[in-house]
């Protein structure tokens, strides 16, 4: 039987990203990501409601969070859910749930710099997202 395993999360990041390295010097970010959603309740009244999702990215993904996310901005994650055990000072199983993501857009635009400048000139390994003006740079 086949399964699917896939998140898909556009929201803002509640804290700048922390990056830390392995042993083996692969870099891993990690971050929480809020998604709201508006509804009227049963009395008429609107309602925000707030969740939060601890997303984890590996490797070169890491390393561009770390350079271009920071807190409020927006962000469009996929990825698989990962839930982990482990134990904390007490020998008390506790257990993680996680977004691991394998593809990110930053969707925020830069606020100011070059890009809102008439000189501004586009590097050959620039793309631009499809939802957003930013420009992103991988180098």
């Amino acid at each position: 039987m086949a399964s699917v395993n896939r998140a898909t999360i556009l929201g803002s990041l509640g804290k700048d990203p922390e990056i830390r390295n392995t042993a083996s010097g692969q870099a891993v970010a990690s971050f929480s990501v809020a998604t709201s959603e508006k509804y009227k309740n049963k009395s008429g009244e609107m309602v925000e409601q707030t969740e939060w999702h601890n997303i984890t990215l590996w490797g070169k993904l890491a390393e561009v969070a770390g350079q271009y996310l920071s807190k409020g901005k927006l962000v469009y994650i996929e990825g698989r859910i990962q839930t982990r055990k482990w134990q904390d000072k007490e020998g008390k199983d506790r257990y993680t749930t996680e977004i691991v993501g394998d593809k990110m857009q930053l969707l925020s635009p830069k606020s100011g710099g070059a890009e809102s400048g008439s000189g501004y000139k586009k590097p050959a390994n620039e793309f631009r997202c499809a939802l957003s003006p930013r420009r992103i740079t991988l180098r």
